[in-house]
């Protein structure tokens, strides 16, 4: 074991997964030449990130909330999927006294609740079943007026599954008795987190001032978006209407229950309802009075909301132990991934810790997601990095791209191959920075996606995160190979699994010299690493 490095970068590629060569494989049709021969000279394995190895069901996709936190955990990280279903099974949810909150607040006042969500079977951001037992939870408080503001996936699945999703709802909606659907609308506006905020005020302008298209059903809508050739993701804010009028709307009084699980793309419309001041738009909502909001989970701290389900406190993780040592580290990303690199590696802490440095670079606007910016801001951000190796005395830079997930997501087989490419070209720089100034650099993935852009069973355009395992190559001089291997971004494939995500920090400790805390119950990687160097 040579000394402990002074500087390591923990280089994060989103939504770059290891797959065997395929038409959709984007990154093995990508060539990425400098990827290749790191992978020739120095140790490589690939890793688990998805399913029960990062905290998820079983073939459960893995996604960047999730690969970030069993990162930075250096453990397996129960999450909230499995967690809130769990309730649901043993009957807590039923008695969960958030829920019950909302449910007397609507009954004092008379008033209306309104349940918010992407209805989606993805699991990645909600799931449809805690929908369903929402609905269930209404109906036994004998809650009357009860709404849906339902938001489309398309992304976390197949792009055209709204109208199967619709009547799977009028189903269950029927069987329990309660539940009308007032707005219906895409996740590209209703879920922004990159501040587009005009985006965000169409979804609440809808469900608060009953504006917007509008449609005699949600059926009707879907079919009115389809008909354009808009497809899930992407349809337009409409109200619901009857009888000429709005079915609902958000009103003094009433109660909402954001049934997101996951925080990052829940929280500008969060932040429209209940705190506008923090809103970097000129266009500013008044406050509905007396409006109770409750979110499933913790979408930010001191935010003026109820919580569902509190998040799970996560001691000694990767950055806090940094920190503790009196060490100094960098946090970078794209405004797209910034929340995964900074919060979410950071075991859910919001503010930045003693002795970190954070830095966010704007992502280009995303009109078209990315599909005519597939570089995105990637060379500004290893710029950046590069600056901070040779100019500043940080020794932990965690740095994400977003490209292979942001392209990835488009469905432009294209357009994710060139942003493989350009993440080579910033790889190839930042590896001959990292060891020229002797020190270590990792390279490994949260989850996969850009390698498989074909649904392989069906054949159809695959614009989800995938279950495939992700790499994980060590580069430093002291673990340069006497000779080249056969070893390439095709032949990882081939590889079984050495580990999962939660065995990344231990493996960044022990290239530090510091000690694995018992909480942490990964496995540093660096023995079967030393294997392949004879």
């Amino acid at each position: 074991m040579p000394q402990p490095y002074k500087k390591l970068v923990l280089l994060i590629l989103d939504g770059f997964g290891v797959a065997s060569h395929s038409r959709g494989n984007a990154i093995s049709l990508a060539n990425p030449q400098n990827l290749n021969v790191l992978l020739a000279n120095y140790p490589a394995l690939t890793l688990q990130a998805s399913g029960p190895l990062v905290g998820l069901p079983w073939g459960e996709m893995g996604n960047s909330e999730v690969g970030h936190l069993n990162i930075g955990a250096g453990r397996i990280v129960s999450q909230d999927l499995p967690r809130i279903t769990a309730s649901i099974q043993s009957g807590d949810f039923f008695r969960n006294p958030v829920f019950l909150k909302a449910c007397d607040h609507v009954k004092k006042n008379n008033s209306k609740l309104h349940l918010l969500g992407m209805v989606s079977p993805g699991g990645v951001h909600s799931y449809d079943e805690h929908l369903y037992a929402l609905l269930g939870l209404a109906a036994e408080q004998q809650v009357k007026n009860v709404f849906i503001h339902m938001i489309t996936d398309g992304r976390d699945t197949e792009p055209k599954i709204a109208l199967n999703t619709l009547e799977k709802l009028h189903n269950r909606v029927n069987q329990i008795g309660v539940g009308k659907t007032a707005t219906i609308a895409g996740r590209f506006y209703a879920m922004d987190r990159g501040g587009h905020w005009q985006q965000t005020l169409m979804m609440y302008d809808a469900m608060v001032l009953g504006q917007g298209e509008t449609a005699t059903s949600a059926i009707d809508a879907v079919a009115a978006n389809y008909s354009q050739g808009i497809y899930d993701e992407m349809i337009k804010p409409t109200v619901i209407m009857e009888n000429g009028k709005p079915v609902a709307k958000v009103e003094k009084g009433d109660a909402v229950i954001f049934f997101n699980f996951r925080q990052d793309r829940a929280l500008q419309l969060t932040i429209a309802f209940v705190a506008p001041e923090r809103m970097q738009s000129e266009i500013k909502p008044e406050k509905i009075p007396d409006l109770l909001f409750v979110t499933m989970t913790s979408y930010m701290p001191q935010l003026p909301v109820e919580v569902a389900f509190a998040p799970l406190e996560i001691q000694n993780d990767l950055a806090g132990l940094i920190s503790k040592a009196g060490m100094k580290q960098f946090h970078a990303a794209e405004s797209e991934k910034f929340a995964h690199v900074t919060s979410f590696f950071n075991g859910g802490r919001m503010d930045p810790l003693p002795g970190e440095e954070r830095m966010i670079v704007s992502s280009p606007d995303n009109a078209n997601n990315y599909v005519d910016r597939p570089e995105m801001s990637v060379e500004r951000l290893a710029d950046a990095l590069i600056d901070k190796l040779t100019r500043s005395d940080s020794s932990f830079y965690v740095v994400n791209f977003a490209n292979a997930d942001m392209v990835g997501h488009t469905g432009n087989l294209q357009a994710a191959i060139t942003a493989v490419r350009s993440i080579d070209e910033q790889i190839g720089k930042i590896s001959a920075t990292v060891l020229s100034l002797g020190g270590c650099f990792i390279i490994t993935a949260d989850h996969g996606n850009s390698e498989q852009m074909y649904n392989p069973v069906t054949g159809e355009i695959d614009k989800d995160h995938s279950t495939s395992p992700v790499p994980f190559v060590l580069i430093a001089n002291e673990f340069k190979r006497r000779f080249p291997a056969k070893l390439n971004y095709d032949s990882l494939a081939a590889m079984m699994p050495a580990g999962a995500l939660s065995d990344i920090a231990p493996t960044v400790l022990e290239l530090f010299g510091m000690q694995k805390p018992e909480q942490m119950t990964g496995i540093s990687l660096l023995p079967e690493l030393k294997e392949q160097l004879g």
